[in-house]
């Protein structure tokens, strides 16, 4: 009878693993099919507010998980501010006081430039990849499409601002449909959807999204991208502090 049990048990422990392994890779190809190995990208960022609305534009650059710029384009008065992502430390170019300011990574939970998204949403301190542990929990339907539904709950060691995030992944195109953003006491916080698919550099990907957090009425922020360019070379030295400064 124990070794019946025993076996049971192993088979169980064995389908838990493989399912992991596949949620894992179900998360690394949606994230390398919105990134690829290198992208430049040009997008806009819409805040709302109930009595009040701010339109950002932004010019984007990616080197795999470990590089990232963002340059603010307009308006005038946030023009030239700059993040840059370098494997673990983010930085931010302010050219009012013609400085860069490392950010602590008790700033990651903070809005970036006053919108919905986190510090951590934009550059991305934590990975949704390395960080956390991942288990396909069911199918789900968005915009027609069926989409995995992937729960990740962060490793032990891994410094995340988020206590669980579950992942709506199309099957077809591993376009990521949905996400849903939880505290440590398991409280929804944000809610991610795309809203809008289309082609763009070479490839059908979310073309709008939008980030409503549960508990501000009448808060919302909506991302469009505009253009994007996917594999083309860009050298690790042009994501610098010293770089920041220069963007256009």
């Amino acid at each position: 009878m124990s070794r019946i049990i025993f076996i049971i048990f192993g088979s169980f422990l064995f389908c838990i693993k493989i399912l992991s392994q596949d949620a894992l890779e179900i998360v690394r190809r949606s994230e390398d099919r919105a990134k690829g190995k290198t992208s430049v990208a040009e997008m806009s960022i819409q805040t709302i507010r109930p009595e009040w609305k701010r339109d950002l534009k932004l010019k984007t650059w990616t080197l795999g998980n470990d590089f990232v710029v963002i340059l603010i384009q307009s308006p005038v008065k946030e023009r030239g501010i700059a993040f840059l992502k370098r494997k673990k430390e983010i930085w931010n170019w302010v050219p009012s006081i013609d400085r860069s300011i490392k950010l602590p990574p008790s700033m990651m939970s903070q809005s970036w430039m006053g919108t919905d998204f986190t510090n951590d949403d934009l550059v991305k301190e934590s990975s949704t990849v390395q960080d956390y542990r991942h288990i396909i929990t069911k199918d789900t339907q968005i915009m027609g499409r069926i989409c995995y539904q992937i729960r990740l709950d962060p490793k032990p060691e891994a410094a995340v601002i988020w206590g669980k995030i579950l992942l709506c992944i199309d099957k077809k195109d591993y376009l990521l449909m949905k996400a849903e953003y939880f505290d440590e006491n398991n409280q929804l916080v944000n809610t991610m959807n795309t809203t809008e698919i289309g082609m763009l550099g070479g490839r059908i990907l979310p073309l709008r999204i939008e980030l409503i957090p549960r508990d501000k009425k009448g808060h919302k922020t909506i991302m469009e991208y505009h253009k994007i360019v996917f594999d083309k070379p860009i050298a690790e030295k042009f994501f610098s502090v010293q770089q920041l400064s220069k963007l256009k």
